[in-house]
């Protein structure tokens, strides 16, 4: 290919000279060249300006291409990303879903239809705020904590006075944006492991405070706690943990953390350390 450009290029400059002779020579008898090395100059200084030309023009094409390619890659990235986010956000966990069917269930056979009511309706609310909900828009941390009461509503309903759940939230971080649902499966688990396992049941408790340029979420319950101190995956669904640490991956890259820890003298605290964005002001 370069040779061919390089030789097309060679006769470019012959067909250029021998115009330029035939027209120019004609009518300047002081143009004329009185030597080899007039011809060699003259031949030379034609070459390298039509090299000029020419490597201008093909700098341009090969940046534009190259700004093309950058530009279709970076939309194919995109693409996936968003993609990824989309898979992460709509993996509902099946077992809340069974569970709370099953619960359904079990209230209209027990001819407690009010409360299966109640609770069709509360699921019917959650089901429509998460498919409705975008998921690569994050959301302010109150309107996560309200989505988060309504997948409450319909616990509640299964564990009554068993399932306690607190939030203190400092008003710095009420405009925090996050994950929409990030919290969701977290607290699933909190209920699975600390409250449905228990007969006296349990309480969850969810921190949020900011801490400089960071968001930092406590989600705390007193459990029995992981099965061996220092594990992050015991007692846990790996599905929610695996698609939690995933979005956040996805979303946040390096600045970002999720650990699992034991609390003294029980339970279990789930820390998330995120970045702080304020949402804006309507």
């Amino acid at each position: 290919m370069a040779a061919a450009a390089f030789g097309l290029m060679v006769l470019a400059t012959i067909v250029q000279a021998k115009l330029y002779v035939a027209i120019v020579f004609r009518y300047c008898d002081d143009c004329q060249i009185g030597s080899i090395f007039g011809y060699l100059w003259y031949f030379t200084s034609t070459f390298y300006i039509l090299l000029s030309w020419s490597g201008l023009y093909f700098g341009i094409k090969f940046a534009l291409q190259l700004q093309r390619h950058k530009e279709l890659a970076l939309r194919a990235q995109n693409a996936a990303h968003a993609a990824q986010i989309k898979m992460l956000r709509y993996q509902l966990n099946p077992h809340f879903l069974f569970n709370t069917l099953n619960a359904i269930s079990t209230l209209v056979l027990d001819d407690k239809r009010d409360t299966a009511y109640r609770m069709i309706a509360s699921l019917s609310a959650f089901l429509r705020h998460s498919l409705d909900s975008d998921p690569e828009r994050p959301v302010a941390l109150k309107q996560e904590v309200d989505a988060l009461n309504l997948y409450l509503g319909i616990e509640r309903v299964r564990f009554g006075e068993r399932l306690q759940m607190s939030v203190d939230m400092e008003p710095a971080v009420h405009d925090a944006l996050v994950p929409s649902l990030i919290l969701q499966p977290l607290i699933e688990n909190a209920i699975k492991h600390a409250v449905s396992k228990r007969e006296e049941g349990g309480r969850i408790e969810l921190i949020a405070r900011l801490d400089g340029d960071m968001l930092n979420l406590h989600l705390r319950d007193d459990g029995p706690g992981l099965v061996e101190a220092g594990s992050t995956t015991e007692g846990y669904t790996p599905v929610g943990l695996a698609n939690t640490r995933e979005r956040l991956r996805v979303l946040y890259g390096e600045r970002q953390q999720l650990t699992i820890r034991n609390r003294e003298p029980a339970g279990m605290d789930v820390f998330v350390r995120l970045p702080f964005t304020a949402a804006p002001k309507a």
